[in-house]
């Protein structure tokens, strides 16, 4: 005898519900974010800028089209716009969908790599790329925070080539301007202007590897004053 249609919609949700806590868990989203949503992001006090609604509105569109669109996210813009807020909030609603999806600071993902040439650690460097590589969807904070050396530029090069290559989906955050490295730049700016220049993120990943993020990303700039400033909860980064 089949079941009762109310039973089996209870036991639907109960499972639906399962997936997303486990889901949850596993996107490892640090505790100071874990309570990020997009609906709790507020551009309407006194001095937000305009390009922090925009951006809202264009995270909302990201996660209402996904995966019918599944071009990732370059949110850049000065610490305290709200990139990582609105960075977590397309995650956590993207996991209530059922979408897998991972965290990562870039820089903690960096020492994980590098500790695990530790002969006395018995994670592979593989154990902490695969599901870098293989989760659906891939938040990446912070990129370029670290300062680059070849090994930087050729792992972040093999990760973002990796996702690119599998069409996997990938939003990044960074405090870096979107210019082209300083070879470049230099080029077409005077003698004061070049040495007043600060670093792009041309410069901190290298001109190819930002050619890259524009094939995989829509570029989202913020501007404004800092969230933390009206907000004490540290959520908005």
């Amino acid at each position: 005898m089949a079941p009762e249609p109310n039973r089996r919609v209870a036991r639907c949700e109960c499972q639906m519900q399962s997936r997303a806590t486990a889901l949850l868990t596993a996107a490892r989203i640090p505790k100071r974010y874990e309570h990020c949503e997009l609906s709790e992001f507020d551009t309407k006090f006194s001095g937000a800028h305009p390009s922090q609604q925009a951006a809202l509105m264009q995270a909302q569109n990201f996660v209402r089209e996904y995966p019918l669109e599944n071009t990732g996210l370059l949110l850049i813009g000065p610490i305290g716009v709200g990139k990582t807020h609105l960075a977590v909030g397309v995650m956590r609603e993207l996991l209530r969908k059922g979408i897998a999806c991972l965290f990562y600071d870039y820089r903690e993902l960096l020492k994980q790599i590098q500790n695990s040439y530790n002969a006395s650690v018995k994670t592979t460097e593989l154990d902490v790329l695969r599901p870098v590589f293989e989760t659906e969807v891939l938040v990446l904070d912070e990129l370029g925070a670290v300062k680059p050396t070849e090994w930087v530029w050729d792992t972040v090069s093999l990760i973002l080539n990796s996702r690119y290559n599998d069409n996997r989906t990938t939003i990044i955050t960074t405090n870096y301007s979107d210019e082209p490295a300083g070879a470049v730049a230099r080029a077409n700016l005077s003698p004061a202007a070049a040495a007043a220049r600060e670093e792009s993120l041309g410069d901190r990943i290298g001109e190819r590897m930002r050619s890259r993020l524009h094939e995989m990303c829509r570029v989202v700039k913020l501007s404004g004053p800092d969230f933390r400033q009206h907000f004490r909860s540290g959520n908005y980064r």
